[in-house]
């Protein structure tokens, strides 16, 4: 997949790098000149400085770090996040905070991680009725939380 930096002040930040040779997802840096604070409940749009040309049929998922979620409570929002293949600008990263406390982001901080995944387009066909399952229209947890409910 094709890489391309948006600005030359950032030539100095990593491009996405795995942390494990077991990891799914890329590590995705802040591109930020200045440390950018995302106060208690508020949301930010983090720049990158990188954008991405993905072949057709691949989209790139933008999804939260569990390590700020856990330690410091920093969230993707609208995560996973979607990269179509056809989307050429930057990649910006929104962060909420769900603390309640201010949070630094700082130039070349690890900020999100990326997926690329494929994907299969469909088209769909109209029915009068679906086929009928175990499940039915069961959800939002019918399944219930234990493994006896």
């Amino acid at each position: 997949m094709k890489i391309t930096r948006t600005s030359p002040d950032f030539t100095d930040l990593p491009l996405p790098t795995y942390s494990t040779s077991g990891s799914a997802g890329m590590d995705i840096h802040a591109a930020t000149a200045e440390p950018i604070t995302i106060n208690a409940g508020s949301v930010a749009i983090i720049p990158t400085g990188l954008a991405i040309a993905l072949d057709a049929g691949f989209e790139c998922q933008v999804r939260s770090r569990s390590g700020l979620a856990a330690k410091h409570g920093i969230f993707t929002l609208n995560s996973p996040g979607t990269i179509d293949s056809d989307y050429r600008g930057e990649i910006k990263v929104i962060l909420a905070n769900f603390s309640g406390v201010p949070f630094v982001v700082n130039r070349g901080d690890r900020i999100a991680q990326l997926v690329v995944a494929r994907y299969e387009p469909v088209t769909w066909q109209e029915v009068r009725s679906l086929n009928e399952t175990e499940r039915g229209e069961g959800g939002f947890g019918s399944t219930g939380i234990t493994h006896n409910s």
